[in-house]
């Protein structure tokens, strides 16, 4: 052995961040007021968690779930169960009833903790729990009053009686599970994944390099991407390693609430899927003036970013950062960062690249492949599905014995690709939504993007219906501005996209609804598109 062992594991990120960063502040909105304290709290309130789970009779393995948003509370179970030996399940919050049943009963949840306002999500469910031993209310008040869930504690009470000296175990195996979160579950129900230490470590380090989003302790990170959602990006993990100020923004997601907090905190980093940044587009749009003079990465990813929607940020001088990743990669794949050469191209062309969902993380494989599982040229047209592999691409789903995704040592994503010269890899679909035309491809993201650059349209979706003549044709959903409803026509917007994309592209079909139904993500819901489609009760406007 050359090397010495070193275990990869979340207790030395968090022994790093008590060593070198006790001054620096983390900020967290939370229920009645704003939370203002520094890591060396955090890390004293991370011990008494941590004895407070021992008591309980959490052990190594066991999982621990948090019904939460983004605040400090949440950060503080980030680090108090996986450094001492058990599995963080972050539970995502928007699940339908039946599947946040499924999801905690999948995991075995032994623990459960729950934001106070969040607790009438559980109370209808509290008999159909079977694993959870222990709920605990996460308030600012000392004090809670919590009938139907038992045996119910208070998240405040706890650690302030709990002992502030903990040894966080020096011996957990690196590829031993620390945390884990579900699929969106756009078919059937959600897939567990788990994350090990080492995968966390690595995928921690890469968010960190300078080619990526290079977080440091200079900067100032709000992860406006729940805690639930793939570890909200990791970004809490990295913060907190580099001692970067951390600035929670909880249940406030509104533009409004989060330009504010942006402006007052001066926020250099901060993350979501696009529905976030369309509605702060649209808030600046409207007049309203804030200082984002600070902000340098605002990371979008989950979904593609519409080209209009790039330029109108990047003109209000929000620098926008394209990304890439999936629950099942931890999930930072992609990041589009523009290389040193490429500096002096014209706006136009760094546009095209802005849209991109950029080039692959070090450490990481990937290969894109056609319909025969041959590799395709990288010449920015022809198409393929993306695989990847890498030390923090998941192997399996949890308690699942085989999946079709994990073929022949890869992940099958599902997300159809391009890659250009440079290796910069666009989105061009979900395999299952892509729209067959009389033999050919349709891209549903292309045509999405086109639409939405019309100044009158705030979102669209388009989906495949079937044709008798073609197979399937393009259905495009179409949500207005507000000033346009009711002037905007389906002419208009064919009109607009004649110029921009093939003729036989042009949807048959534009209808006009109120919203587009989202997945617990943010993220559009095609399926239950299609599935309003097949019912007759698209187009509510």
């Amino acid at each position: 052995m050359f090397m010495m062992h070193y275990p990869l594991t979340l207790r030395n990120m968090l022994y790093r961040n008590r060593l070198l960063f006790e001054k620096k502040e983390v900020y967290s909105r939370t229920f009645s007021k704003g939370n203002r304290y520094t890591y060396r709290d955090f890390y004293a309130r991370v011990c008494r968690l941590a004895n407070v789970l021992r008591e309980m009779g959490v052990k190594r393995g066991d999982r621990v779930g948090t019904l939460a948003w983004n605040n400090h509370r949440h950060l503080e179970l980030y680090f108090a169960v996986p450094c001492s030996g058990a599995v963080l399940h972050t539970i995502n919050l928007r699940l339908p009833r039946e599947h946040l049943i499924h999801v905690i009963n999948h995991a075995e949840d032994k623990v459960l903790f729950v934001d106070e306002d969040l607790v009438p999500l559980l109370e209808p469910i509290a008999a159909e729990i079977n694993s959870v031993k222990h709920f605990v209310v996460m308030s600012d008040a000392p004090s809670i009053a919590v009938q139907a869930l038992s045996p119910v504690h208070s998240y405040e009470q706890l650690l302030l009686e709990a002992d502030e000296q903990y040894d966080f175990p020096a011996d957990i195996d690196e590829n031993s599970p620390a945390a884990m979160c579900y699929t969106s579950a756009t078919t059937g129900k959600p897939k567990g994944v788990v994350y090990t230490h080492r995968a966390l470590f690595l995928h921690s380090m890469s968010e960190c390099l300078s080619d990526s989003l290079a977080l440091s302790e200079r900067d100032v990170v709000s992860p406006v991407v729940p805690m639930f959602h793939v570890n909200a990006w990791g970004l809490p993990f990295s913060a907190v390693w580099m001692g970067s100020k951390l600035v929670l923004p909880g249940r406030h997601l509104d533009p409004q609430s989060l330009c504010t907090l942006f402006q007052q905190e001066r926020v250099t980093v901060t993350a979501g899927v696009p529905s976030i940044w369309i509605g702060l587009a649209r808030l600046l749009e409207s007049g309203a003036v804030f200082d984002l003079s600070s902000l340098r990465a605002v990371v979008s990813g989950g979904a593609p970013l519409p080209r209009a929607l790039v330029e109108k940020l990047i003109s209000y001088g929000v620098p926008v950062v394209h990304a890439y990743g999936m629950t099942e990669t931890t999930p930072l794949v992609l990041a589009s960062v523009l290389k040193s050469y490429l500096a002096d191209v014209p706006a136009e062309v760094k546009y095209d690249y802005a849209v991109k969902q950029g080039i692959l993380m070090p450490g990481l494989e990937m290969k894109v492949v056609d319909e025969n599982g041959r590799e395709i040229k990288h010449d920015g047209k022809q198409m393929g599905e993306l695989l990847l592999r890498g030390p923090w691409i998941a192997g399996e789903y949890f308690k699942e014995e085989s999946s079709g995704a994990f073929a022949d040592g890869w992940l099958h994503t599902g997300d159809v690709v391009t890659v250009d010269e440079e290796g910069y890899v666009l989105i061009v679909d979900r395999t299952k939504d892509l729209i067959k035309s009389g033999g050919e491809w349709i891209s549903s993201v292309e045509l999405e993007n086109n639409i939405m650059a019309h100044p009158d349209v705030l979102e669209a979706a388009v989906i495949a219906v079937p044709n008798e003549k073609w197979q399937e044709r393009p259905l495009a959903c179409v949500v207005l501005k507000d000033h346009a409803r009711g002037k905007c026509t389906a002419r208009d917007i064919l009109d607009f996209l004649r110029d921009r994309v093939a003729k036989w592209w042009l949807p048959d079909e534009v209808v006009f609804v109120r919203e587009i139904p989202k997945t617990g993500t943010g993220k559009f819901s095609k399926r239950q598109l299609r599935e309003q489609y097949q019912q007759g009760n698209l187009g509510a406007e």
